[in-house]
């Protein structure tokens, strides 16, 4: 969407929800770019902590000037220069009571007036569905904003892909084809639990990348008979051992998703332990010893890839390509082999799980692996 352009003399970029790798490079663009412009560029620490909360901060550290020497050099390492959290919702902000209690508040309007008064004329938002979903409310309320998607699971409606994705793959099919070895050596069954919880992305590609012989998917409900036949088909053909590449939110069919633990205020539930389960019951169901590796929070650390470098660099630098522009309420997304600007209104919040008639898909099937449906 485009508006009459209005003069931007500083902007503002937030990082938000759980890290990838990537962020950082996105950081050094959209602070090159804007210079380039021009304009001075801010960093809000922690989400909006560092507006909404500064008296966590030392005074005058809850936001700080990125400058080119602020920037340098640090496209190549993970995480983010400005830190994140994932509880930081301006619209259903934690704020702790006078017993201790903690009840979610809307704080929309103080992220607003802290921005005028650091006299922001723009923001960039990084972040999944819900950090984005959060930039169009804000964008809704007047402020201009352009979105960065940002996701290792891949599943943020809109864009060919996100940064962050080609570096945790890259990570898990390492770790599966270590795992390759150890289990022919013990000739074990290892179930292998990677993030994603409602799109299994990274475990599809993953698992092919990896030479898993079967990928259990949150948008395929699975029968582990059907992965205890793989095994004893494997096990009769000579091949004594199997890795199993579980999403975190697959689930069996007729059964839920498993918690790790309980949801607290203004946080998502945590999922994880499906992997343990599967590995448990394929131990029953086929008298062989199994084990369960979690990659967690492994394959959001670490230095990104190549790919996601230059794919969170040229982001960045559309983001402020698209505010020089005019264009606000929009996401940049990769679309073919160009970064264009969507609106937010038609991506925000909607997940992009994988497609059950698509090309990927249809390969693990081709080569025989097992999907447990």
């Amino acid at each position: 969407m485009s508006a009459p352009i209005a003069t931007i003399r500083r902007i503002a970029i937030t990082t938000g929800g759980g890290d990838a790798p990537g962020l950082n490079a996105v950081i050094q663009a959209v602070t090159r770019a804007a210079l380039q412009r021009g304009w001075a560029c801010l960093g809000i620490r922690d989400g909006y902590d560092g507006l909404l909360r500064p008296e966590r901060y030392r005074p005058g550290d809850g936001c700080i000037a990125l400058t080119a020497e602020r920037v340098e050099g640090i496209a190549s390492l993970g995480g983010t220069l400005l830190g994140s959290t994932n509880q930081g919702n301006p619209f259903a902000y934690p704020v702790c009571q006078a017993d201790g209690s903690t009840v979610l508040a809307d704080r929309s309007q103080d992220l607003l007036d802290a921005l005028a008064r650091e006299q922001v004329d723009a923001l960039v938002a990084v972040g999944g569905d819900g950090s984005l979903a959060i930039a169009h409310r804000l964008a809704q309320r007047g402020l201009r904003v352009v979105g960065v998607p940002k996701t290792i699971d891949n599943d943020l409606d809109g864009t060919v892909t996100t940064f962050g994705f080609d570096t945790a793959v890259a990570f898990a099919s390492e770790c599966i084809d270590r795992l390759h070895t150890t289990a022919a050596s013990h000739h074990r069954i290892i179930a292998v639990e990677v993030m994603g919880r409602y799109a299994g992305w990274i475990a599809l590609h993953a698992g092919l990348a990896g030479g898993a012989h079967a990928i259990l998917l949150p948008e395929l409900p699975f029968d582990l008979a059907r992965v205890a036949e793989l095994v004893r088909q494997r096990d009769a053909q000579g091949l004594s051992h199997s890795i199993v590449v579980v999403a975190e939110g697959a689930h069996p069919r007729g059964g839920e998703r498993t918690l790790s633990g309980p949801a607290e205020a203004g946080h998502a539930e945590r999922l994880g332990g499906m992997g343990e389960q599967v590995s448990q019951a394929l131990a029953r169901l086929t008298g062989k010893d199994a084990r369960c590796v979690v990659l967690g929070h492994l394959l959001r650390g670490g230095s990104p890839s190549a790919f996601d470098r230059v794919a969170a660099l040229r982001f960045g630098a559309a983001a402020v390509r698209a505010l020089a522009a005019g264009q606000h309420d929009v996401m940049v997304a990769l679309d073919g082999n160009d970064v264009r600007p969507v609106s937010l209104a038609d991506v925000a919040g909607r997940m992009k799980a994988v497609p059950l008639d698509g090309d990927t898909l249809a390969t693990a099937r081709d080569l025989g692996l097992c999907l447990g449906a």
